[in-house]
């Protein structure tokens, strides 16, 4: 079977190049593969449907109507008002309000695309009124790209499926959440010092403690959702599956009773989108099982373990080119494709080289998470282009420093491991 790794990445570059989705791409190469080995084509179907026929896998679309209900039940208003109550007033407020929403709202989705599709909506006429279009896209964008790195993740569901028991869900959930702090921080203060420098005026209501206390017990139902999830995810009460599921039934009850805007007829649309959106990672995942299996009977990770091990043996190295790598796939592969084609390549590589799994699955994640905001295949970029009509290359300009700081991160967190690792071992992952 020497070669036949080549052909399989061959077929799948020209087909992704050609404009195939990424799924069918997958399929493609794995079928080109297959006919090009010795091995048996029956093995396809069984190895797909085995690939996705994984409980853990079902937390993704139960996440992801969860987020299409909030934002169907009019939750994303409770979620802006009690953000307005908080920060409204200060330098940049309406931008902080739109920032700390989106951090909020990405404690239930832990989708990129559906926070952003939200925020266009909800905020991005007022943000555009006051900001302009270019600041007032920009800040939509980082605050949707919060959504797959604060927990839940979508992402780091897909990474701790592909990567197998050597990390935990949970684990990963815990080992964001002092990274994901930091980077909420940092942008919000981004958004102030852009106002300040730009002289934006002052917008929203004085701060009122009797406000924030109203909003707050408007909101406690909305703010108990990720609260009860997470906790129980990551105390161990309930698994990542089943925390899905309780989101969804708070969202429903939410919308329904609280807010009363969520009706019967909105729901065949919820979920025919959820449908859509996880069908596609889904198919990804189904395809690449077959081209994993192709390359690794080719032994094509051994090699690449060898020929990396050849060039250094500095696990901080090791993860630098891993970043490098990364950065470059980031802006040319969509980040649910890299994350089924590239983990169970790297990951066991990793654990080779004796870096904690768990950080490792971090770096990888936040890296791919950044290259949702980067050209030229930014999915984000794509959807807020679409929903603003901005144009590509003025929206990139004003996301640079908001992409400047998350790979800031990027490199703080790959060399002080402590930030990712040290809460995770606390509570015993």
């Amino acid at each position: 079977m020497s070669g036949v790794s080549g052909w399989v990445i061959a077929f799948f570059m020209v087909a992704a190049l050609l404009g195939m989705p990424l799924a069918f791409a997958l399929g493609i190469a794995a079928i080109g593969g297959l006919a090009l080995s010795e091995v048996d084509f029956n093995m396809l179907p069984p190895r797909m449907m085995n690939a996705i026929n994984s409980f853990p896998l079902m937390s993704i679309p139960l996440f992801m109507v969860a987020g299409e209900l909030m934002i169907k039940g009019g939750i994303m208003e409770q979620l802006i008002a009690f953000s307005n109550a908080l920060v409204g007033r200060v330098r940049g407020g309406l931008a902080q309000v739109a920032m700390l929403a989106g951090a909020i709202l990405s404690l239930v989705s832990g989708t990129a695309v559906s926070d952003a599709a939200a925020l266009s909506s909800t905020v991005g006429p007022s943000l555009k009124k006051s900001y302009g279009l270019g600041f007032a896209t920009a800040v939509i964008a980082a605050s949707a790209n919060l959504g797959p790195i604060i927990p839940p993740s979508a992402a780091m569901i897909v990474y701790a499926y592909m990567a197998g028991s050597s990390v935990s869900i949970g684990g990963l959930f815990v080992a964001a959440v002092i990274p994901s702090v930091l980077i909420t921080a940092v942008f919000m203060f981004q958004c102030w010092w852009t106002a300040k420098k730009r002289n934006f005026p002052l917008t929203g209501d004085p701060f009122s403690v009797k406000r924030v206390v109203v909003e707050t017990k408007r909101s406690f139902l909305t703010l108990a959702m990720p609260i009860v999830c997470l906790g129980g995810i990551i105390g161990g009460a309930f698994t990542a599956t089943e925390g899905a599921a309780i989101a969804v039934v708070f969202a429903l009850a939410i919308g329904f009773f609280v807010t009363r805007k969520l009706r019967l007829k909105d729901i065949p649309e919820v979920l025919y989108r959820s449908a859509i959106m996880s069908g596609v990672v889904g198919a990804m995942i189904a395809f690449a099982s077959a081209v994993t299996f192709l390359l690794t009977v080719d032994l094509l990770p051994q090699a690449l373990a060898d020929w990396l091990r050849s060039v250094t043996s500095s696990p901080i190295v090791f993860n630098l080119l891993v970043a490098v790598l990364l950065v470059v796939v980031g802006m040319f592969l969509e980040s649910n494709a890299a994350y089924i084609m590239l983990v169970p390549l790297l990951h066991p590589i990793a654990l080779q080289y004796g870096i904690d799994p768990t950080h490792f699955a971090f770096l990888f994640v936040l890296n791919l998470i950044i290259g949702m905001m980067t050209p030229p295949v930014g999915v984000v970029l794509f959807v807020i282009c679409g929903m603003t009509g901005i144009k590509m290359g003025e929206l990139v300009r004003h996301c640079m420093p908001f992409i400047v700081s998350q790979y800031a991160l990027l490199l703080l967190c790959l060399f002080f491991p402590p930030l990712v690792t040290w809460l995770p071992k606390l509570v015993g992952y």
